[in-house]
Formats: structure tokens, C-alpha cells, sequence
């Protein structure tokens, strides 16, 4: 190109800059300032930011701030499976803090990306099969003194650490050398069955935590008790044995004595909230082991299983709980942090979001639903030693956000053949709708799945306008009990997709239900976005969540807006937008919230399946937001088979702000 033409076009481009930057709104800093101090926003986990700096008006002028990268992550391994970076970042006194996959906790400059400095408690990952760290905690004294701001991390080799927020060095102070090791009183614990994935909930000089246990591994699992440690020392405070009414639970005085607590009791892995006006911790529960099988041997632990269940934070007290589920033969554990909210301003409310996609809301002092609850009737089981209830409870309204029946004339195929293959695999299993018990002989067809409907990611709430926004998921799973005496050498790790159920007469294998060509088997949308009125309990609007961008062969995924499965959460901000990522596209989205019109999308490094936070540090600052893009080793797995895991996994924490 010659001189005259090199000049000409950096007068066009310097044109086109200027009328850009003309067209752009100047950015407003007139509005308020706020920080994420907590995994959910605040302890009631309502993931709003009160901040209106973005608004419809300027959100698709947003651009990457800032990008970190943390090293920590793999396709899999010997010792773990592959990687699955879910982590929500805290923002508290000028720091964001992060954990990565591999439990280090990294404190960066929030509003330039800059490390400032990294801890790495060195974790075990054996026996892994998804290293993850979704959260971490924060404390201060009020005061300058050494560790007199922490930060609380629970890991994958079972330990609670706390960190001084200001150098990263252990508190030497909290049980030895900075570190619980949350084995003790648990008795036979085997290696990767007990580990810590949810951040841990600080509420007054308390830290609480519960942990993972690995799937319908074995009747007598360990203990799910919920402990909650004094985070100055370290040393445990209470502990909730969840037994049923009429057995004895192991207090923490016991516990201190060298007792273990009740063995195979209702865990959680999920995110605990609390209200820390009325002092009441809020947990949400897994089913009993084994999973898919709840005879005799499983005995009468049901009772706190897939429920939410009210503490009193300062002893442990149970005040209340509620079961979503009784005598869970599904998985459909509370993996959703309980969220709270205020109904017409002056009820006290919680929402429970299920597997199932249904949605229910609760008297937060008294567990009593604030919609009628009816319990119907269901389909009974047919195997030997097994029981079912005879009915389960289904929420009037909120409207659930999955359908709740599947037929033969709803299937769905893309490519020729597909749907009649797919009637053909549906003839052949046990299906009577929701609630159809696990079967012998054939395969019983779960929908929803039992990843949801709603998991982890949870919902968020909007205090102003009373609207909640809960991504979901509608992906089908199939699963089969078989007699143990008949299983052989499927059983155990040489049988993809099973479980051993040890201590029973049977082992489940689970898996999906997918067309010749590995495609669904149920027409989409397989990722929906849902706002509901939390006044009302009515449906707002609808609609789907997520694209075939880079799953769909020949580059036209992006054009089909069918939705994804999807894991994270969704973000409300004052200025009445909803941001949220979690779909296997890779995408970040921003909608309207009183519309659910799309108005931004960018694309991340890897698909997010992390929850966005929002922070503003001073009057004179922009605010940001900001999500790990990390992706999920399982649901990489899914989407794009074993040999392309890595292609979907990522280690970026990335952070976009106005121009």
C-alpha cells in the first residue's frame, strides 16, 4: 500500500474510532459502590449486586478488562478426573480471592487482573473424579494484628485452612498450623470418598462446612455431619448429626471425646446460607446412600435426606426442615444453595430449587410453604426388599421449570432415523412419568435428570423488584439395578457408568438416553432461562439459554438457538439486568429482566460453569463483572466424548467493564 493510501485509510479509521467513541454514552459514576463479600452476594445467597453503572442502555459497550490465568488445569489423569474450574470469586477489601480446581486460593487486584500472591495447601487429588473448588470464605476481626482477616477454604483431601487475607500464610493459630483435618470422628474413610467442592459459610465467629461423599459407593458411607469451627482457634463449636427422630446424635462434646459421628447419614455438598438477623443456617441435603437403592439396608436415614433443613447458628439447634423428596431412589439431591427473600416485603422467605425443576418457597422461620404444596400420588416400585412413598410433594406455584411428563410423540431426532430410534429405546423402558422408581430387567428413563433441573447454581433474587431468575437444564437419564450375583465383573470400576451399591443386593449402572448419532433423544430446548414472581408466584416469561456454537457439525451451531445443559448460576444487578454464562457454548449473556431480551453476549476462553459477580470499589471506579471460565470435565465428557475433554476446559478468570 502507498504512503497516500496508508494515510487515507488511517484518516478513515481515525474517523471511525471518533464516531465511536461519539455514539458511546459517557459512563455514569454517580451510583453506588459495592464489593462480593460472600459466595452468593450476601450470606442469604441472592446473587444481586446493587450496582447500575451497566445498564441497557451501555451493556453491549462492554469489553474484557482483564484476563488471569491460573495454571490448574487438566483433561484427567492416574490420580483425578478431568478439572472443572467453578469457582465464584470473592471481592472484599480491595482483593478478589479465588480457588482453583487444585485448591490453591490466588488473591488478585480486582480491578487489574494482578496477582498479588498464591497459596497452595499441596491437596491429594487421588481418587478425584472432578477436581473442583467452587468458593471461598472471608472473615475480618476489625482490627491490624496478624490473620486478623482470613480466608477459609475447605479441599479436595478433606482439611479447613484458613489464610490471613493480607500474605497468603496459613494462621498458624486455627488447629494446627492453619488447618482442620475434617476426617476426624468420621471413622473408615476411603480414598477421593469425602471431599469439600462448596465454599464454606461464615456467620458471626463461626465457620460451617459440610462435604462430599462420593455416589452410591456403599451402605455404610460416612457420616454427613454438618460442623461448624470457631474461626479464630479452629477448635468445633457444634456439630449436626442428621439422624431421625429417635436415634441419638453425636454431639460435639462426644465428638471432642474421641466418638465418631452416625455413619451414612444425609451429607452437604451443596452451599449453605444462613440469615444472620434471625441466626439461622440453612442446609441443603443430599439423598441417603446408596442412591438408586433405599431397602432395609439403607434403614430409617431417610428422614433429613434431599431436604432443606434450618439450624439455629449459634448451637446447631434444628429448627425446621423440609423434605423435596421422600425416600430419594434418584439422586435429586438440594444441590442448590437456599436462597433468601422477603414475600410482599414482610414475610420471611426461602427458596428451595430442585433437580426436578421444582421451585419451593418457605416460611424462613417456620418451614411452612407460602404456596400450597400437594402431595401425589406416584409410581411404586417392583423390586425385591425395595419401598416407595406413596406419594411426593409437588409445588402449586411457582410453576415448575421442567416439564414434568415425557411421551413417545415428544421425541426427537436431527438426523435421519434418529427419533424412531429413540421411540424404540423408549418402548423398551420403565417409564410411568415422574418418580418412576429404579427397575430390574430394563432401564427406568429419569426425566428430568438427575443433574437437573436446577443444580449448584442455584437462583438469584432481585430484593427490588421481587423477580428471581433460575437457569435450568432438561437432559433425560436412564438407570438400571442389577442383581449383584448377576453383575460379575461389570461391578465396581470395571462397568462405566456404574455404581457398586456395596452392602446391597445390587449394583445401578446410569447413563444417558441419545440417539444413534450420540445426539438427544428429547427435543430442545435443553437449556432454558426462567423469571418468576416471587409475589405472584407467577411465570414472567421464558426462554432458552444457550447455542450449538461449536458442538453442532459444520460451523452452523451458532444460528441454532436450542439451549445447552447447563451449570452455574445467574447474576441480578439494580439496573435490572441478569448475567449469566454456565451453557457448554462459552459464551457470557446479559438480558432484560422485566423482557428477557438478549442485549450482550461475549465470548470466554472456555464455557463457564461458574456463576458472574459484579463489584464497584470506589465513586470514582467502573464496575466490573467477572467469571471463571473453566468449564466442567463431566459435562465436557458429555459433549464432546473422552479424546476432546481438554478442547472445552480452561483456567481464566475474565473481567469486563464499560470503555
Amino acid at each position: 500500500m502507498g504512503t497516500g493510501l496508508r494515510t487515507l485509510a488511517a484518516v478513515v479509521m481515525g474517523a471511525l474510532v471518533t464516531l465511536s467513541a461519539c455514539n458511546r454514552q459517557a459512563v455514569d459514576f454517580s451510583g453506588p459502590t459495592a464489593e462480593w463479600p460472600f459466595y452468593g452476594g450476601n450470606q442469604g445467597g441472592q446473587r444481586f449486586s446493587p450496582l447500575t453503572q451497566v445498564t441497557a442502555d451501555n451493556v453491549d459497550e462492554l469489553e474484557v478488562a482483564w484476563v488471569y490465568h491460573t495454571g490448574d488445569v487438566s483433561p484427567g489423569n492416574a490420580r483425578h478426573g478431568p478439572t472443572a474450574f467453578e469457582a465464584t470469586p470473592l471481592v472484599v477489601d480491595g482483593s478478589m480471592y479465588i480457588c482453583t480446581p487444585y485448591n490453591r486460593v490466588i488473591a488478585l487486584d480486582p480491578e487489574t487482573g494482578r496477582e498479588r500472591w498464591s497459596f497452595d495447601p499441596q491437596v491429594d487429588l487421588t481418587g478425584v473424579y472432578t477436581p473442583s473448588c467452587r468458593g471461598v470464605a472471608y472473615w475480618r476481626a476489625g482490627d491490624d494484628a496478624t490473620c486478623s482477616s482470613r480466608v477459609l477454604t475447605g479441599t479436595l483431601d478433606a482439611r479447613l485452612i484458613a489464610i490471613d487475607a493480607r500474605t497468603g500464610k496459613p494462621c498458624e493459630d486455627f488447629g494446627e498450623n492453619g488447618s482442620v483435618n475434617l476426617l476426624e470422628n468420621l471413622g473408615d474413610v476411603r480414598v477421593g470418598e469425602y471431599y469439600v467442592t462448596s465454599a464454606p459459610l461464615v456467620i458471626g465467629d463461626l465457620v460451617i462446612t459440610g462435604a462430599f461423599i462420593q455416589d452410591g459407593q456403599r451402605v455404610d458411607a460416612p457420616p454427613g455431619v454438618v460442623r461448624a469451627f470457631d474461626i479464630r482457634t479452629g477448635a468445633l463449636r457444634w456439630a449436626f448429626d442428621p439422624v431421625p427422630p429417635g436415634a441419638e446424635p453425636i454431639s460435639a462434646e462426644q465428638a471432642r471425646a474421641g466418638v465418631n459421628f452416625t455413619r451414612a447419614t444425609p451429607n452437604t455438598w451443596g452451599t449453605i446460607s444462613a440469615d444472620p438477623d434471625r441466626k439461622i443456617v440453612f442446609l441443603p441435603t443430599g439423598g441417603s446412600q446408596p442412591d438408586h437403592y433405599g431397602g432395609p439396608e439403607r434403614g430409617d436415614r431417610d428422614y433429613y435426606g434431599t431436604s432443606v433443613i434450618a439450624l439455629e447458628a449459634t448451637t446447631g439447634q434444628r429448627i425446621w426442615h423440609f423434605q423435596a423428596v421422600h425416600h430419594d431412589l434418584w439422586d435429586l439431591d438440594i444441590a442448590a444453595q437456599p436462597v433468601t427473600f422477603e414475600q410482599h416485603g414482610d414475610t420471611p422467605g426461602v427458596i428451595v430449587a430442585t433437580k426436578m425443576g421444582h421451585i419451593f418457597l418457605l416460611n424462613r422461620e417456620s418451614g411452612a410453604p407460602l404456596f400450597p404444596v400437594e402431595e401425589r400420588p406416584v409410581p411404586a416400585t417392583a423390586v425385591p426388599g425395595e419401598f416407595t412413598s406413596p406419594t411426593q410433594p409437588f409445588p402449586t406455584l411457582p410453576r415448575p421449570v421442567h416439564p414434568d411428563v415425557l411421551d413417545e410423540d415428544d421425541l426427537w431426532g436431527i438426523y435421519p432415523g434418529d427419533k424412531s430410534a429413540c421411540q424404540a429405546q423408549f418402548r423398551r423402558f420403565e417409564y410411568q412419568g415422574m418418580f418412576t422408581p429404579p427397575a430390574l430387567e430394563r432401564s427406568t428413563l429419569l426425566w428430568p435428570g438427575l443433574g437437573g433441573g436446577v443444580n449448584w447454581g442455584s437462583v438469584s433474587v432481585n430484593p427490588g423488584t421481587n423477580i428471581m431468575l433460575v437457569n435450568s437444564m432438561r437432559v433425560p437419564y436412564t438407570v438400571k439395578l442389577l442383581p449383584r450375583e448377576q453383575a460379575g465383573s461389570l461391578e465396581g470400576s470395571d462397568l462405566v457408568g456404574a455404581n457398586p451399591q456395596e452392602g446391597t443386593g445390587y449394583v445401578v449402572t446410569r447413563g444417558g438416553f441419545l440417539s444413534p448419532h450420540n445426539t438427544p433423544c428429547t427435543a430442545p430446548p435443553w437449556g432454558v432461562l426462567t423469571a418468576i414472581d416471587l409475589d405472584s408466584g407467577e411465570t414472567l416469561w421464558e426462554r432458552t439459554l444457550g447455542n450449538l456454537a461449536g458442538l453442532a457439525p459444520f460451523g452452523v451451531g451458532r444460528w441454532l438457538d436450542w439451549g445447552t445443559p447447563n451449570t452455574g448460576g445467574t447474576l441480578q444487578t439494580a439496573s435490572e439486568l441478569v448475567f449469566v454464562a454456565a451453557t457448554l457454548d462459552g459464551y457470557i449473556r446479559a438480558f432484560d429482566t422485566a423482557s428477557g431480551a438478549l442485549l450482550w453476549q461475549s465470548k470466554l476462553p472456555a464455557p463457564a460453569q461458574a456463576t458472574p459477580i459484579s463489584y464497584r470499589l470506589t465513586p470514582e471506579g467502573k464496575q466490573f463483572i467477572a467469571i471463571a471460565a473453566g468449564g466442567h470435565g463431566p459435562l465436557a465428557y458429555a459433549a464432546k466424548g473422552a479424546d476432546k475433554v481438554g478442547e472445552m476446559l480452561g483456567d481464566a478468570i475474565v473481567a469486563y467493564s464499560l470503555p
